[in-house]
């Protein structure tokens, strides 16, 4: 052996070891729906009525939302065509992955809303078994169901073998205390093929009084026999919040729902929160502006009827200005006027008076 290649360095493998397992660690922190691959702890935008439409889940998305759901469509909606249904079906690519909710308690229907929906080609079909208003409960549907356990699960059972699409489910703990089963309803449904399932940690009963419980969705996930992902929902409503379901009760990742209503950021912050540790400085005036102006420009060309547009975003409101002292006066203004420019104009009077302010 000659001295130079007595003097060349050994190849040290350690860290080519290193990188291959952490290469598996990461691979196995990802999260699955199906074939979709999600990155650890992901952030669900939940599926809200008159709030989660095609322009507000572009702004969550943009903030960092991993995967956006529709309002809740009515399957007997779907059927007959009804306008404001059929509209709930549009999706764009930068939503990807973006899921379609349903709702319904007749099997027929829920097929038949299957190849319907399978036009608009979404990422997944999430079947609705959690809504508590008493106009779908009533029908045997969303949070009705909890009364039928075997039919819930019958129904899933044939809509996943209906379509190609991963089917997911969103629910509740029960119908009341004295009722609730998750652990075997959620065992029973990944049985029959659900892809992931959703569970707010309250009973149709509480409605969304009280405190939500995770305990019992912490148990589904705990359940030796459970693969599928398991996603909190319910008070999630502070970045400390989703870091306690994930590191305390370990879920696979959180659905958010009211606190996203005026406030896209959230899921910005939360991540933040994640790989820092610490909150983001609060947005600024001249940016809630910015964005609730741009969520209103799109409400009117997604909705192509301006009233519509200015009475479904009235609500977003609250959230997009909360915290600035003496605002009453520009809140009504917003959400009492009719008219897109009143708004638009009342927009200009706050970035005049705030400017690049911030409040909490």
């Amino acid at each position: 052996m000659t001295a130079k290649s007595q003097e060349e360095p050994t190849l040290n493998f350690l860290p080519i070891f290193y990188a291959y397992l952490c290469h598996f660690k990461i691979r196995e922190d990802l999260v699955k729906i199906g074939d979709i691959e999600l990155n650890d702890f992901p952030l669900l935008l939940a599926p809200m009525e008159d709030v989660s439409d095609p322009p507000f889940r572009a702004l969550c998305k943009e903030q960092g939302a991993d995967v956006v759901y529709t309002e809740f469509i009515s399957s007997e909606g779907l059927i007959r065509d009804a306008a404001k249904s059929v509209k709930k079906l549009d999706i764009y690519e930068k939503e990807r992955p973006v899921g379609i909710q349903i709702f319904g308690a007749n099997l027929d229907s829920m097929l038949k809303t299957v190849e319907i929906v399978e036009q608009s080609k979404p990422d997944i079909i999430d079947i609705n078994f959690g809504c508590p208003v008493k106009k779908v409960v009533s029908k045997g549907a969303g949070a009705g169901i909890l009364k039928d356990i075997d039919l819930m699960v019958s129904l899933t059972e044939a809509m996943v073998k209906h379509t190609h699409l991963p089917v997911t489910v969103k629910t509740r703990l029960g119908w009341d205390h004295d009722s609730i089963k998750i652990v075997e309803v959620a065992e029973r449904l990944q049985d029959v093929g659900c892809a992931a399932i959703s569970i707010h940690g309250r009973t149709r009963a509480q409605m969304y009084k009280g405190d939500a419980d995770w305990k019992p969705i912490a148990a589904v996930k705990n359940n030796s026999r459970m693969h599928i992902p398991v996603f909190g929902n319910g008070d999630v409503n502070t970045p400390e919040a989703a870091a306690k379901m994930r590191d305390e009760f370990g879920l696979d990742g959180a659905m958010i729902g009211r606190a996203s209503i005026g406030n896209p950021w959230f899921f910005k912050e939360v991540k933040h929160y994640f790989a820092t540790g610490e909150h983001l400085p609060p947005v600024t005036i001249a940016e809630r502006v910015a964005v609730a102006r741009r969520h209103l420009e799109m409400e009117i060309a997604w909705k192509e009827k301006e009233i519509l547009a200015v009475l479904e975003t009235r609500r977003h409101y609250g959230t997009y200005f909360k915290g600035i002292p003496n605002f009453k006066e520009y809140r009504m203004k917003m959400v009492t006027s009719n008219d897109a420019q009143e708004v638009f104009a009342t927009f200009d009077e706050v970035l005049a008076k705030f400017g690049d302010k911030t409040f909490v």
